[in-house]
């Protein structure tokens, strides 16, 4: 095999899978935002047959010769060469590791699942959801089983969703969030508490729209290359390439802050896959490198931007022109507290920042607990309303407020909740470094988004996949990652807003 030749053999065979993943993502996305309740067999079917497809694409025997000879010969390669083959070696070698119809049917097995969880969701049904669950985690153990079988399980899918983390990882982690947040909520409490009536109104559907189209504007989307829609749990995803990134939002006619967030959040997301560089479309380097990495992105225009004084200021006069029967007797200082009331709560993506941490620390240990057989699927809502009071002091009304209100078990995405917290620590680390550069104030104030996103695209997101996380924290932070920097803006922040 002739080295040029097998350069432009990779490329090709990155542009075919890319293909498939679009058509493959385009089915999970219409899946989840406008196709008909009852089409889920449908496109299960259509995503079984792609699914195999992919898989020997994967990997085939051409694919498995073409990657072993440019290993062979990577001194030759380029950085991003070897980055590419790198990946590709790795996510072969893993899926050879699983039995064919096992991966068919597992693609098959989370498009059924997800149209049940939602009407499972809606009617308070856990029971219904429950078998579909118990496949989920089975399929997830033995997957782990299959590609590396002298790790533990939940450590082989922390390591997918954030490489370099595992269970010890994140115990002193959320250890160490716990020491400092604990003593901050107690303080908190015994406070007068924040007024937050201003969020409660009626805000029509299609005015809440107009309010996240000119967010996604204001943030620097292309909306060009960004689309949105809605769903019952909002996401991120790009089709094909980061040319094509749609996020989703939910509206609540009572209450316009949910929307407001959740597109800031899957806004921060969809800028930093939209950031990867244009030569990095249609392989394996296009978008973001993690989920820890993805997490800082959108956790960081959700709070550190979303939540600031300054944006509050900012788009205080088109709340009031959009909703002026609720707003206009309320300043922007009144709504700025209001987004910042730290409150135990019962929605991991409605919680104030102090107590966000302790939503995803609940998750991590169900998660945990049942990739260790020391805890069933059936007994997941007793467990998850014991650990909301525990940590949160919160009562758990109902599992559609309770275990069903988070998508991710009913896509499969086991190990991918420690993400959020490790995200937003990632994020404010990242802030406190872009500071030395960029008056993030001054941005915020004018709603001059393009110094800000400048720094992100330059240090974090044209790079895509190319580095590893470790590498982008390393580059970025020039020095070790830490949760102090985390810690003292929560500090800082809430003991401004409480005068503690």
């Amino acid at each position: 095999m002739e080295l040029t030749q097998a350069r432009n053999d990779l490329i090709e065979l990155q542009q075919r899978i890319a293909a498939y993943a679009h058509g493959m993502g385009s089915i999970i996305y219409d899946g989840e935002t406008t196709a008909p309740k009852g089409t889920a067999a449908n496109r299960a079917q259509s995503l079984g047959i792609l699914s195999e497809e992919m898989y020997k694409i994967t990997t085939g025997e051409e694919t498995v010769s073409l990657l072993e000879f440019l290993d062979e010969n990577k001194e030759e390669l380029s950085d991003k060469e070897r980055r590419m083959v790198y990946l590709m070696l790795k996510d072969l070698r893993r899926m050879q590791k699983i039995p064919m119809e096992e991966y068919v049917e597992y693609q098959k097995l989370i498009v059924e699942a997800q149209a049940v969880w939602e009407k499972a969701k809606h009617e308070n049904d856990f029971e219904s959801f429950r078998p579909y669950l118990e496949k989920i985690f089975d399929a997830n153990k033995r997957a782990a089983g299959y590609c590396e079988p002298e790790k533990d399980p939940y450590d082989y899918w922390l390591n997918e969703y954030e490489e370099g983390i595992d269970m010890k990882f994140c115990d002193e982690f959320f250890g160490n969030l716990r020491e400092h947040i604990v003593p901050l909520l107690k303080k908190i409490a015994e406070k007068p508490q924040v007024d937050d009536s201003c969020l409660v109104g009626d805000f029509p559907d299609y005015k809440q729209e107009e309010l996240a189209l000119y967010l996604m504007k204001v943030m620097g989307l292309d909306l060009e290359h960004v689309g949105l829609s809605t769903t019952e749990h909002p996401f991120t995803t790009s089709l094909g390439s980061h040319f094509d990134e749609r996020i989703t939002t939910h509206y609540k006619r009572d209450n316009f802050a949910s929307s407001l967030f959740s597109v800031v959040h899957e806004g921060g997301h969809a800028l930093y896959d939209t950031g990867s560089a244009d030569d990095l479309a249609y392989t394996v380097l296009d978008g973001g490198v993690s989920m820890g990495i993805h997490e800082s992105q959108s956790r960081f225009y959700e709070n550190l931007i979303g939540r600031s004084r300054g944006f509050v200021n900012y788009i205080y006069p088109k709340l009031v022109e959009l909703f002026p029967d609720a707003l206009s007797h309320y300043t922007a200082e009144d709504i700025y507290k209001a987004v910042n009331k730290v409150e135990p709560s019962l929605i991991r993506t409605e919680a104030d920042e102090a107590t966000y941490c302790l939503h995803v620390m609940v998750r991590y240990e169900l998660e945990k607990a049942i990739m260790h057989g020391e805890l069933e699927v059936k007994d997941l809502p007793e467990a998850w309303n014991r650990l909301y009071k525990e940590y949160l002091g919160v009562d758990v009304p109902n599992d559609t407020k309770g275990v069903l209100q988070d998508s991710h078990w009913s896509s499969g995405s086991i190990g991918y909740f420690p993400s959020y917290a490790l995200g937003t620590a990632y994020g404010a680390q990242f802030m406190k470094k872009m500071r030395e550069r960029v008056d993030v104030e001054e941005c915020l104030l004018k709603g001059d988004f393009a110094p800000i996103n400048d720094w992100n695209r330059e240090h974090i997101w044209k790079h895509g996949s190319l580095y590893t996380p470790k590498e982008i924290l390393d580059k970025v932070l020039e020095g070790p990652f830490s949760t102090d920097a985390y810690v003292e803006y929560l500090e800082g922040k809430f003991g401004e807003i409480y005068e503690l």
